[in-house]
């Protein structure tokens, strides 16, 4: 992968040269997917935020498949500890604010389809009566938590 810089003035080269490791040649690719993280050559999160999403749908269907007639409270720790789990969070740097639009709002649809909630109940009286965080203070939450494993190490 070659990294597209921001200012197009900075470019040096179009084309590189064929790269090959063991006899076999090499190609060039504008992404690729790094520990679960999708890195773009433009350094755009937009796909992984994406991804992420189809994950979060995945695993709230998952749930929902499983778990629909049990408690709140069991409902609840379920939720906590299988949707909240958005580990790459802190690397999104670059990123359009639809696609974090999109992301909250698969958040309480799946928040709303897991708890039994109507289509149009308001997400605000969702989050008060469970008691669980907004997505933003989730993604609050991570960006911090991830900071502060940095400085301590």
């Amino acid at each position: 992968m070659v990294a597209n810089p921001y200012v197009k003035s900075k470019i040096v080269c179009i084309s590189f040269p064929q790269l090959s490791l063991a006899h076999c040649k090499l190609s060039f690719v504008s992404q690729f997917k790094y520990l679960g993280h999708v890195i773009e050559n433009t350094f755009c999160d937009d796909n992984d935020i994406s991804r992420e999403i189809k994950s979060l749908f995945a695993r709230a269907n998952v749930l929902i498949r499983r778990f629909l007639y049990c408690s709140r409270q069991v409902k609840l720790r379920l939720f906590k500890s299988y949707c909240f789990c958005f580990y790459d969070v802190a690397l999104w740097e670059y990123f359009h604010s639809t696609a974090l639009n999109m992301q909250a709002s698969a958040y309480s649809k799946c928040l709303k389809l897991f708890f039994g909630f109507p289509k149009f109940s308001s997400v605000t009286d969702i989050l008060l009566q469970l008691g669980m965080p907004s997505f933003n203070t989730v993604i609050h939450n991570a960006r911090i938590s991830f900071k502060d494993r940095l400085y301590r190490s």
